[in-house]
């Protein structure tokens, strides 16, 4: 099956595409998927064009609660790609990922007796394992976003999961992504049972699901996790791929262990890099040492023309991480940030220009303003520690007993709300230093909270705020270079700030002339800043003027009579069947996120002076 991205076409075959504005591979989700036939599609709305689907099947998560996770220093980050039955591009990318599985969770207070559970290779016909992996089966409806009150067509997809304990399975977030219904099938049975998604990690591509029928659970054995293995390790992948409706099983070593890009997240965790094959439907399947222990959830996979049978899966580390958060909160916050911009020290001269006297060390070379580390950490100081763990000069930390990893583990393996110490200098002089850390704020974000995007009309001019999934959906040739770029490289500078962008125009006479406006940054509403969509509403409802001024980009100017655009929005919006002005979330009365007494920098609102190299990562990386 070949998928329409952009101007790509993608299949299950090796692909390779390239961007202006990526400069990290991106991988992409294979999810066994199905999509209504075009002839079924919907007709286009409002004289827009049609958006191709590319949607991507999804997978379950089974997860324990009740387990004794490892050890900080134990943990990994994922470098993983994974299949589905589906192709989907992800942001632009220089080589393509897929997303295909999830890994599993590593626990050791889980019910099984390991010994009894090894096996040869060979003979996994009847090993007892293998009956914990179930197929999944889910329904998505995801929100349009260039028609932001409406939904698209649904489409259904299959994965794979496993059970974990407790009532619970494991599963890729990206398999049960949109879901309007999600099922799960036990191996050798003919009864699908309900599942509920308890949480989704979107940056670590895990979920977790729970069945409340104790029909499904009959004789069911939770799957034990096991250690992070080492390189050469034997390893099977376990699920439901294209192919045949019974399960699959594909055995192969594990290549490398490292932080990798994942997928569906936009984030950089720890991953272990296989050479079994995954395949779309894989995605949130189990991999098994020769233990039958679970060592991760299949998850993506790396497409080139130079190379083949390269898979990812998430290492138990990560799963750990989620599982814990989960129980400690009671929903997924997120692996944290550090919140800053780093550059590598290699070079000697450079080293000693800084006054840095041993061959350590990064650079600090910028700092988010929404961070906590922006109170604490200066442009210029070199990070040489964290948590009394050095850092070398090309950002990595000792991993394990003879490896280096990158210097973002460290920080992954932290938990939202958590202290750091870090070792620095500044002006030649050693000082420590205490940081909280936290999740990572976009300007312009990768998923949208709640799943139905905001919206205002105001006589029949669309307002939304500007995210990745509705750049994917108009295609960055219709968005244009400049929102491109600030939506790659820019920084918020007050948490809920956001890019509100003019989507469309609903043709009306009240709004002669600016019909043929689409995808324009707004920047004010009579003479003031907008800070967010939700601050847009509150201008609007607020004004006493007789004319509504919106200034864009290059001083570009919309005017209405503020009396007759008010007048008219009822009949614009019962002419295209729309069943509201605005969306759900701005009924709510507004909050401003900045306070009265702090102080804003006056360049325009989602502007910022980033350039390309600053997300190169051969030099340069986020922490």
């Amino acid at each position: 099956m070949a998928i329409a991205a952009a101007n790509c076409w993608f299949s299950t075959g090796c692909t390779t595409t390239y961007s202006l504005f990526s400069t990290s591979r991106r991988p992409t989700y294979l999810s066994s998927v199905r999509k209504p036939s075009d002839d079924q599609n919907q007709a286009p709305i409002q004289g827009k064009p049609k958006k191709s689907l590319c949607k991507f099947g999804i997978q379950n998560e089974v997860s324990t609660l009740k387990f004794k996770l490892k050890s900080r220093d134990e943990r990994s980050f994922p470098n993983s790609e994974g299949r589905s039955d589906w192709n989907k591009a992800g942001r632009s990318q220089s080589t393509v990922f897929k997303s295909l599985g999830v890994q599993k969770k590593e626990s050791q207070g889980i019910l099984v007796d390991l010994k009894e559970q090894q096996v040869e290779a060979g003979n996994l016909q009847n090993a007892s394992f293998l009956n914990a992996v179930v197929k999944v089966y889910c329904t998505h409806t995801a929100p349009d976003y260039s028609l932001p009150w409406q939904k698209q067509r649904q489409y259904t997809s299959t994965g794979s999961a496993f059970m974990i304990g407790d009532g619970k399975l494991l599963t890729n977030a990206h398999c049960v992504e949109h879901n309007t219904q999600v099922k799960v099938k036990r191996r050798g049975d003919d009864t699908k049972y309900v599942a509920k998604v308890l949480a989704r990690g979107v940056e670590c591509d895990i979920a977790l699901l729970s069945v409340e029928s104790k029909e499904f659970w009959q004789g069911a054995e939770p799957l034990h996790f096991g250690c992070l293995p080492n390189l050469q390790d034997a390893v099977t992948v376990v699920g439901y791929p294209l192919g045949g409706e019974t399960i699959s099983v594909s055995k192969g070593v594990v290549s490398r262990i490292e932080v990798t890009s994942y997928a569906h997240g936009s984030s950089e965790l720890l991953g272990i890099q296989i050479d079994a094959a995954i395949n779309p439907g894989n995605s949130g399947g189990p991999a098994f040492n020769d233990k039958g222990e679970c060592i991760g959830v299949a998850f993506q996979v790396y497409r080139s023309d130079d190379v083949e049978n390269i898979g990812y899966v998430i290492p138990t580390t990560v799963v750990s991480h989620f599982l814990e958060d989960y129980e400690k909160n009671g929903k997924y916050t997120g692996f944290p940030s550090l919140g800053v911009l780093l550059q590598k020290l290699e070079n000697p001269a450079l080293r000693a220009c800084l006054n840095v006297p041993t061959n350590e060390g990064v650079l600090v070379r910028k700092v988010e303003p929404t961070s906590h580390a922006n109170a604490v950490l200066k442009e210029g100081d070199v990070i040489v520690s964290f948590d009394n763990v050095r850092v070398g000069c090309e950002g990595t930390v000792p991993f394990r007993s003879s490896e280096r990893i990158a210097f973002r583990y460290l920080i992954s393996q932290k938990f939202t709300g958590d202290e750091a110490e870090l070792g620095i200098i500044r002006g030649g002089q050693f000082l420590k230093v205490q940081v909280i850390l936290d999740t990572r704020v976009h300007l312009v974000p990768y998923h949208i909270e709640g799943d139905q995007p905001s919206y205002l009309i105001v006589a029949g001019l669309v307002f939304t705020p500007l995210s990745e999934p509705l750049i994917g959906e108009e295609c960055e040739e219709s968005i244009g270079l400049k929102l491109l770029t600030k939506a790659r490289y820019s920084m918020p500078r007050f948490k809920g700030e956001q890019i509100v962008i003019l989507s469309q125009v609903l043709a009306n006479e009240v709004n002669i002339g600016y019909e043929d406006m689409s995808n324009e940054q707004v920047l004010k509403l009579n003479g003031t800043w907008i800070r967010n969509i939700h601050h847009l509403a509150h201008l609007v409802d607020s004004c006493k003027e007789k004319y509504l001024v919106f200034e864009f980009e290059d001083n570009f100017l919309v005017v209405l009579e503020r009396e007759s655009a008010l007048a008219a929005s009822e009949s614009i919006l019962k002419g295209y069947g729309i069943p509201s002005e605005r969306s759900a979330d701005l009924l709510d009365p507004y909050v401003d996120p900045v306070s009265q007494n702090e102080p804003i920098d006056q360049r325009e609102f989602g502007d910022s002076p980033a350039s390309n190299s600053e997300i190169v990562h051969d030099g340069l990386l986020w922490a």
